[in-house]
């Protein structure tokens, strides 16, 4: 290795000979290698990517798309996993079943108690007939004996006891009455208890919220997951993004709706047309003091561009997450774009 004192050495007249003779090669070597590292960065700068012209900035991020957490809405068990990761799902696809044999004992319950409920209808409407025939007779005999009363051929007695037949028949037909209505409430409350549990059932049946490919499988057939336990961990193809950060000064040209391109490193001569969506309104790196131009010049804004939707509904299976990549921004819609970012779909 080389050191100050070597250097020292090798470049000191009183040394003996020997010694300075041991130590020049080393030097000359090292020199060399300094000398090609030089030429080696200058010519990545003189051979890099032809330079951008004025109106257009770039960054680099990484693709990223937004993530969808398929999870349980109660706590069971799994019995049934139906999709593994990588798996390209659509939309409503069943991808895991839970258990749901207490459901299903809950729900048999609720339609029995539903049952029950309307036969009490049917027997309490037949009741209700009967008990109305009584009232019109009894109210038929209370007129009659108010008649003869009112002539003197019925006495006060008889009177009374045929207003007694026809209170007593008339509560007999109001109760038969409520019968039926807490009857009819009974259905209704069994129904919406059956419906419920039906919807839970469903609930334990994991679909895929939109299409897209499976990105983790988290738990295993046979898991008890508690309620919100997660299953898969899903990737929107619909929205794929990348974020990156622009300095304030280029920041505050940036429009939303600016046409972008992103160029990936895995994808160097395929640019992929893209927009601006967001405009961060804070900065995100901060200096302790912001005095000076300079400082003022480090604060970095977060700016996101997303892939037209419907292009990357038809490269669907092309939509990778995490991949690195440049975002160029069109700052001035007048530039055109460089001929190697011209953004070609294929």
């Amino acid at each position: 290795m080389l050191t100050p004192a070597s250097v020292s050495a090798a470049t000191n007249p009183d040394m003996p000979p020997r010694v300075r003779r041991r130590w020049w090669p080393t030097l000359a070597a090292t020199l060399l290698l300094l000398g090609a590292s030089a030429g080696g960065g200058a010519y990545w700068w003189l051979h890099r990517a032809p330079a951008l012209p004025t109106g257009i900035a770039f960054s680099n991020g990484r693709l990223e798309a937004d993530q969808i957490d398929i999870a349980t809405k109660f706590a069971g068990r799994i019995v049934q996993i139906l999709a593994d990761e990588g798996d390209m799902v659509r939309a409503g696809q069943v991808v895991a079943r839970m258990d749901i044999r207490d459901l299903e004992a809950r729900l048999a319950q609720a339609q029995a108690q539903t049952a029950q409920a309307r036969q009490s209808i049917t027997q309490n409407q037949a009741n209700l007939v009967q008990m109305g025939s009584q009232v019109r007779l009894a109210a038929q005999e209370l007129q009659r004996a108010r008649t003869l009363s009112d002539q003197g051929y019925e006495t006060r007695q008889v009177l009374d006891q045929r207003q007694s037949q026809f209170n007593v028949a008339m509560g007999a037909y109001r109760e038969s009455e409520a019968r039926i209505a807490a009857a009819a409430a009974g259905v209704e409350s069994a129904t919406h208890n059956a419906d419920l549990i039906q919807v839970n059932i469903a609930d334990n049946t994991l679909v895929a919220p939109k299409d897209g490919p499976i990105q983790y499988r988290l738990a295993n057939v046979g898991e008890v997951l508690q309620a919100g336990g997660k299953v898969f961990t899903q990737l929107d193809v619909t929205y794929v993004y990348m974020d990156v950060f622009l300095p304030t000064a280029t920041a505050g040209q940036v429009k939303l709706g600016a046409d972008a391109v992103i160029l990936l490193d895995a994808l160097p001569n395929r640019p992929i047309p893209a927009s601006v969506t967001f405009i961060s309104p804070r900065n995100e790196f901060t200096p302790k003091a912001v005095e000076t131009r300079s400082e003022r010049d480090k604060l970095m804004f977060r700016i996101r561009v997303r892939i037209d939707p419907k292009l990357l509904r038809e490269h669907e299976a092309e939509v990778r997450s995490g991949l690195p990549g440049l975002t160029y921004i069109r700052l001035d819609s007048k530039v055109a774009w460089p001929a190697y970012l011209q953004p070609v779909v294929r």
